[in-house]
């Protein structure tokens, strides 16, 4: 499994260069500083994951996220951070990133990146139960103007709930075969890539904060 690490700080990127290489099914094909190598290093290694913090100097991991999507949409990036700020979270996930980890959850990267090679998304669990909080609430959307029918719905709380599709499937009494085809309608209908945006788009919608003070 080829990969790319981007980390400003040289310690971090070495440590993880180290610790990811002790794996037998891991090469780190390469190494950048800086956001703006990101894109570059895509281009010249087209790794299987592209590992990237997300605060760095000239262009963040955000930024050259977005970038790097809009030019290989099936790209897998898994964000690395310390902070665990709103709006990087949010951003995180309507980006099309496949990950958001903190760097602290150390053991937990390299299942992380065989899960997100594996076609997964991977948050953490405190990313994942903040996810509700994280969203306004906005006027309710009418699914059914998009052919959205009742267990497509069904389906669609699921996984903003975070279940796979084979937990999915148990708790609908479905096949994982019936609960891929209703998702590949959901991205269709909504126009959508994929199950995080399927959950971004059920959360802005439905979730509330409520207002300071």
């Amino acid at each position: 499994m080829k990969l790319v690490l981007i980390d400003d700080d040289c310690l971090v990127v070495n440590a993880l260069k180290t610790i990811l290489e002790a794996q037998p099914d891991f090469e780190v094909t390469a190494v950048g500083e800086d956001g703006k190598d990101a894109l570059t290093l895509y281009r010249k290694h087209r790794p299987d994951v592209l590992l990237m913090d997300i605060r760095m100097k000239e262009i963040s991991g955000l930024d050259a996220s977005e970038e790097i999507l809009q030019e290989f949409p099936d790209a897998r990036i898994l964000l690395l951070t310390t902070f665990t700020d709103d709006e990087y979270i949010v951003k995180a996930l309507r980006c099309g990133a496949r990950g958001y980890l903190l760097k602290q959850d150390y053991q937990n990267i390299a299942p992380a990146i065989r899960a997100v090679c594996s076609g997964q998304n991977v948050f953490g669990d405190e990313i994942i139960a903040r996810l509700p909080d994280l969203f306004q609430k906005k006027p309710a959307f009418d699914y059914a103007a998009h052919d959205i029918g009742e267990r497509e719905l069904d389906i669609i709380r699921l996984i903003a709930e975070g279940l796979s599709n084979k937990e999915i499937a148990s708790r609908l009494y479905l096949s994982e075969g019936t609960v891929r085809n209703y998702l590949s309608n959901i991205l269709d209908k909504l126009d959508l890539r994929d199950r995080t945006q399927v959950a971004v788009f059920y959360l802005q919608r439905q979730s509330f904060r409520p207002d300071a003070g």
